[in-house]
């Protein structure tokens, strides 16, 4: 990790008597940094520094029962995107409303509940391979275990239990078209066409539903990696500093087909189907 994002601070927020630890860089507009299910705020480092050459304050965070924050309501090693979501909440009553938040994977649906339910603004919005949400995580969960109907009604009334939302509340697309007109940040989505965790599919139903919204695909980062892509981090920074980014591929475009592993006959790919709109 380069000197400059070992120099930030540390930070404790407090939700419902549990601490949720952070890191908090530089000054200026505030971005909030959210990582995903099971993940950490060190998977979000590489933003760092793009952003604060653009002058921004950043702020990283566990979530609960994530790296170094307390156990969340149901125990060290569980949580869910709600939680997560309450987490950020409680950051950003420390920080104040959001130049920006950059959430990863299904901290996307954390940061969507947060805006719309919880007390956080925010101008801008950038989402990096983002799932579709519960309800398609079910579907798959019923397929691949081939499970039955009562098993599937348990599991049903064991989220809403357990979130205070029935699933079908819990999908990105649901969530988004019920923000308020004044809540809508400008929202930007990062996806790779080869994540195998959470389809691009997905981010064009997103982005179609979303007006005025862009979409960045990438080729060849897969689910992770793209975080730590240079022409990926200069993008986002671009976005949250209000210049234009050239987004690689539009919501109403489908993405041509491609070999499941780019080999040797990457460099014959179009452009567009590049990383590199820093």
């Amino acid at each position: 990790m380069p000197v400059r994002e070992l120099l930030g601070s540390p930070f404790e927020a407090l939700l419902r008597g549990r601490s949720v630890r952070g890191w908090t860089w530089g000054e200026g507009p505030v971005v909030y940094l959210v990582h995903g299910w099971g993940g950490t705020l060190e998977q979000l480092t590489p933003l760092v520094g793009p952003l604060l050459d653009r002058g921004m304050q950043v702020v990283a965070f566990d979530g609960l029962s994530h790296g170094r924050s307390d156990p969340g309501a149901h125990g060290p090693a569980s949580s869910d995107a709600v939680e997560l979501g309450r987490s950020l909440d409680a950051v950003a009553t420390r920080f104040g409303p959001a130049r920006a938040v950059v959430a990863h994977s299904m901290g996307a649906l954390s940061a969507l509940l947060a805006i719309r339910d919880g007390w956080l603004a925010a101008e801008r919005l950038v989402l990096v391979a983002p799932p579709s949400g519960i309800p398609d995580l079910l579907a798959v969960l019923e397929r691949e275990l081939d499970l039955g109907t009562r098993t599937m009604r348990r599991l049903v009334e064991r989220v809403r239990l357990r979130t205070g939302y029935a699933p079908d509340e819990l999908d990105l697309v649901t969530v988004a078209r019920a923000l308020a007109v004044h809540e809508r940040p400008e929202l930007l989505v990062v996806h790779d066409l080869h994540d195998r965790e959470a389809p691009h599919e997905a981010s064009m139903r997103l982005v179609r539903s979303w007006p005025g919204a862009q979409l960045l695909s990438t080729a060849g980062l897969g689910h992770r990696r793209v975080l730590a892509d240079a022409a990926v981090g200069g993008a986002v920074a671009r976005f949250v500093d209000r210049l234009p980014v050239e987004a690689s591929l539009h919501g109403e475009d489908r993405p041509q087909p491609l070999t499941s592993e780019l080999g040797p006959d990457a460099a014959a790919l179009p452009d567009r189907f590049r990383a590199g709109a820093a």
